[in-house]
């Protein structure tokens, strides 16, 4: 029998990278992806670039343009593979805390409807397989701001002798009692269901709660997508703003292919809805002050960007993720790129682009 893999949100950086990755997996790869990110940011943001590259470049894809929120087009996709279906990663999302202010009805029912229609439409046809849910460490909501950081040069830093100062922000931190922002509210609804059906329906979920997603691939626009468009703006000459806490907020980065073959390890021996931290942690993090050093040194020149003494609601001034529960179930994994290596690839992959468009 053929072996399919479904993937959600299949145009955008999470997703094409599984696509790519699971496509020399499985049989056939079943993307989803009606091209919201465009509705969400702008014709910046399209990612109908990436559906066209994705089709002309991987023999077993076939592409969906549904919109998740929509049950009855989500069955008919399910229903056409059944049990043949064997992995769903599922990465559609609206992604950003501060556009879901403006929308919280449509934040909530991508994020929230979505995730349960597929999580429901998954035990009625392919109740065995493996479902992995890309959250976010947002769901922890603004209670990393109350850790006990010291002010360094160019960043902020945890106490050296606080438990987090090795490894970073383990799955223990309450997620009650705190500012999420909306976006971070529709993603505990979605993560706290997907481990339900973890738990009470002994399905095979897998809960990803990401730190910044990045990579090449990567759409990225100044409302979500850090690195991406920072080197955007670094090789176009765009102004970038930096939103408060001095610009030496901390982020730990991960590589989407790095995540997607967490996914990968997962998928060969899964839990019941397991949650795991997954972000760069200590092998790769910066500031936001960092970050435009490096893309000076990359691009050869000056950045042009603007401070705003603003912080964003519910942003985090220091986060690495913790990865070592992952790693203490999964030892075969290990984090494969930095943050030089993902810049230097971003900013690559953003010049042939362009190139491309001006040839």
């Amino acid at each position: 029998m053929p072996s399919v893999c479904i993937v959600t949100g299949s145009s955008g950086l999470i997703g094409s990278e599984s696509v790519e990755f699971f496509s020399k997996k499985f049989d056939k790869v079943v993307g989803i992806d009606n091209n919201m990110r465009m509705r969400f940011f702008g014709a910046d943001a399209s990612t109908e670039w990436n559906t066209t590259r994705l089709l002309s470049k991987v023999d077993n894809f076939e592409h969906h343009a549904a919109d998740i929120r929509d049950i009855e087009a989500i069955d008919k996709i399910f229903e056409q593979y059944g049990t043949d279906i064997k992995m769903i990663v599922h990465t559609a999302a609206q992604p950003s805390h501060d556009w879901a202010a403006n929308e919280p009805l449509t934040d909530f029912t991508v994020n929230a409807n979505g995730t349960i229609n597929l999580l429901e439409t998954t035990r009625k046809h392919c109740k065995d397989a493996t479902f992995i849910f890309t959250s976010t460490n947002k769901v922890y909501g603004d209670t990393p701001n109350y850790l006990p950081l010291v002010e360094l040069d160019k960043r902020w830093e945890i106490a050296e002798d606080h438990p987090y100062f090795k490894h970073g922000i383990d799955e223990q931190m309450s997620i009650d009692h705190t500012k999420h922002s909306l976006f971070g509210a529709s993603k505990v609804a979605a993560d706290v269901v997907a481990q339900e059906y973890g738990r009470y329906f002994g399905m095979n979920v897998g809960i990803f709660r990401g730190g910044c997603l990045t990579g090449p691939n990567h759409s990225g626009t100044q409302l979500h997508g850090f690195l991406s468009y920072l080197m955007k703006c670094a090789i176009t000459g765009d102004k970038y703003t930096v939103f408060g806490y001095k610009g030496k907020q901390v982020r730990d980065n991960i590589h989407a292919w790095d995540l997607v073959n967490m996914f990968w390890h997962f998928h060969q021996a899964p839990r019941h809805g397991e949650v795991y931290n997954a972000g760069g942690g200590r092998f790769s993090n910066c500031s936001m002050a960092e970050a435009i050093e490096i893309c000076e040194r990359i691009t050869g020149k000056p950045m042009n960007y603007q401070y705003s003494e603003t912080n964003r609601i519910g942003d985090h001034i220091w986060w690495i993720s913790d990865t070592s529960k992952f790693e203490s179930h999964f030892p075969g994994w290990k984090h494969h790129y930095n943050i030089e290596d993902i810049l230097t690839q971003i900013y690559a992959a953003f010049s042939q682009r362009v190139h491309a468009e001006h040839a």
